[in-house]
């Protein structure tokens, strides 16, 4: 299996935008620290969240093609696992179910990195650190805060064994863990 530096290498190649970038090692954090609490391989889940959209500007324009196209770039480099969860993080498009607890820890982190950062993003000082659990469960059940993060995803965080609740303080710990790597 590769290790993380080689992985944000391979990212850095195909992903030009930084956002891109800095969500894909949100993400990461993420599926690190639910690996942790849920005793799983956090440098397996850890590399999918770095990898999962290795193919995101090579597909923007295609999204049906977007977790198979990384099929070509690090099939074989990578755990089959980790390719499964990446094609399945865009089941809606791709067809292929979310099965195993990574795929739908992949799916929740992806779109709760997106909610954690807009909150992140409508505090004064726009860091992580000023973010607290109560500011995210308020703002998660605004359906007009974050519009484009899907709350179903984000509930996924349940088939896997953590709570809404646990979920986001996880979450939450674990960004602020790399803010800096985030610009906030």
């Amino acid at each position: 299996m590769i290790n993380r530096e080689e992985a944000l290498k391979i990212l850095r190649n195909y992903v030009k935008n930084e956002n891109v970038v800095k969500h894909c090692i949100a993400v990461e954090a993420i599926l690190r620290r639910m690996a942790r609490v849920l005793s799983e391989d956090e440098d397996l889940w850890g590399l999918t969240g770095i990898l999962h959209d290795v193919d995101y500007e090579l597909t923007q324009k295609e999204p049906a093609k977007h977790g198979l196209t990384a099929e070509t770039l690090i099939g074989g480099i990578v755990p089959k696992e980790v390719l499964k969860a990446i094609r399945s993080h865009n089941y809606e498009n791709t067809g292929f179910k979310p099965e195993s607890k990574l795929d739908k820890a992949l799916i929740a982190s992806d779109a709760a990195s997106g909610l954690l950062v807009a909150c992140a993003l409508v505090m004064p000082s726009k860091k992580m650190q000023e973010v607290q659990l109560q500011t995210v469960l308020r703002k998660f059940k605004s359906k007009d805060f974050a519009r484009g993060v899907s709350r179903n995803r984000i509930m996924l965080c349940e088939e896997v064994g953590l709570n809404l609740e646990r979920f986001f303080q996880e979450a939450l710990d674990a960004l602020k863990e790399v803010a800096s790597q985030l610009g906030l």
